[in-house]
Order: structure tokens, then sequence, then C-alpha cells
């Protein structure tokens, strides 16, 4: 996945905003340590950091982080694959946002985090749930297949109850997870399923040539009016999986290195 930093940003700002709701279930005193996993261009690991807590940002892009790195140069961010992290016992918590529905292999990821942080540390999160974008996702892969190319869909998307087996397999208590609907409003008016399509998509349509693009990008919106345009926006049929863990030491159950998931 390549990401492009100056539309994220520009057009894609609600994914921090709905982020910064998260951030009232982080303690974020001076003498916390706290990592921002898959930080992006750095707004949400402002946030964390303005009461003077210790504040890492990392995320696999090295464009998001050049942005990151621009945007807020007092702050710590780094390029790291968030499955095997250089920390070990050292994080109060952990924080992502709309992160891991994009890492394949969950077993690793939460095994990674799970040994950066502290006895007692806390794992707090928010990604896709299982049928997020389901409506966006089943008219492109539509769309794609009469224009015979195929779709395979790159995301996470489990159900809490599924998550929740992982979590505890990995030695997590869980305080709180919850799976909630979420429409989302797309900014730009028309042009905010294109630009949506144009960032999370953009490996199907890197590689078509720009008429062919058009045409694909047009049939979809096609199709998605009927269902997700309402009151002159587009509005993204969301869904979220919100969790709250407790590392605890003692129900530790090493986890074996599988493919991906």
């Amino acid at each position: 996945m390549k990401w492009n930093s100056n539309l994220y940003d520009n057009k894609h700002s609600f994914v921090a905003e709905y982020g910064k709701s998260m951030i009232d279930l982080v303690n974020v005193r001076k003498d916390q340590k706290i990592l921002d996993l898959g930080c992006g261009t750095g707004i949400l690991t402002n946030e964390l950091a303005k009461e003077e807590a210790t504040v890492i940002g990392i995320d696999s892009s090295i464009d998001m982080i050049k942005k990151a790195k621009l945007n807020y140069p007092s702050l710590n961010f780094q390029v790291a694959d968030a499955t095997n992290l250089a920390f070990e016992n050292y994080f109060d918590t952990v924080f992502s946002n709309a992160v891991f529905h994009w890492i394949p292999n969950q077993e690793k990821l939460l095994s990674s985090i799970y040994n950066s942080l502290k006895d007692n540390g806390k794992l707090i999160c928010e990604f896709g749930a299982k049928n997020n974008v389901y409506k966006i996702q089943t008219a492109f892969e539509k769309v794609l297949k009469q224009n015979g190319y195929l779709y395979c869909s790159n995301f996470f998307l489990p159900s809490k109850e599924e998550y929740k087996l992982l979590l505890e397999k990995t030695g997590f208590e869980i305080e709180h997870i919850i799976e909630y609907d979420r429409p989302t409003p797309l900014a730009d008016g028309e042009k905010g399923l294109r630009n949506w399509l144009c960032q999370f998509f953009e490996h199907y349509l890197s590689n078509i040539s720009y008429e062919k693009r058009e045409e694909i990008l047009f049939e979809t919106e096609k199709i998605c009016r009927n269902s997700i345009w309402k009151d002159n926006q587009w509005i993204a049929d969301y869904r979220r999986i919100q969790i709250i863990a407790v590392k605890n030491k003692e129900t530790f159950q090493p986890v074996k290195k599988v493919g991906s998931i």
C-alpha cells in the first residue's frame, strides 16, 4: 500500500478526527510512555503528547513519517514495522487508530505489542470490523470484474468475538471491546468517494490506464449512489471495533510464528 500523505491530510482528515475521541481513554500524564502505532502524519501523536507524556509515533510509510516530522518537528517519529517492534517492557500504553485492519499477520502484531508493553500496560485501539465499507468494496469488486480485473480484499476485518479470541490467546485481559456502525461522511462533495477510492484502493488503480481508471471510478460511483449518497454527500459504511486490553504476564502463552492470516 502506497500512502499519499497530502491526500490523506487534505481529503481524509476524518480518520484522525474520529481518533481524537479515543484520546480520552489514554493516561497522558508526563510520567507515561506511549506508542502511537500507525501514526500517519502525526496528528494524534501530537494530541497524545500535549500533557507531556513521552510519545513515539511509528509508521511503515516513509512518506507519512516524513510529513509527520515536518508537521511536528519536536516529536519522535520513526519508520518501523508494527509486527517487529524494537521495544521490550517499555510502554505504558500502545495506542492505535485505524491501522490494524491493514496488517494481515495479527498474531505476530499482538505478540509484538504485548512484548513492548510494561506489565499491566494497555493496548487501546480502534480499527475496521467485519463488513466495514462492505457496500463500497462490493461495488468496486463488481466493476473490476466487469473490466477483466480481479479484486482480493487486503483488509483484515474481524468480528469482536474473533478478535477477543486473538487477544486472549496472546495473553491480554479485555477491559472493553465493542463493535459498532459508524457512518462516515467523506469530504469534498461529489468527489468524496473518488478521493477515497484513489487513496485506499490505489494498489488496484495504479497500473490501469487513465481512461480505464476513470471508467472504473465512474461505474463504482454509479453503483454506490443508490446506497451511500445521502443529503448531497457520500456516507461511507464504516464499522469499527474499539478495544482496551491489559497485558497480563501470568496468562501469557507464547505465540508460534505463523503465516499471514
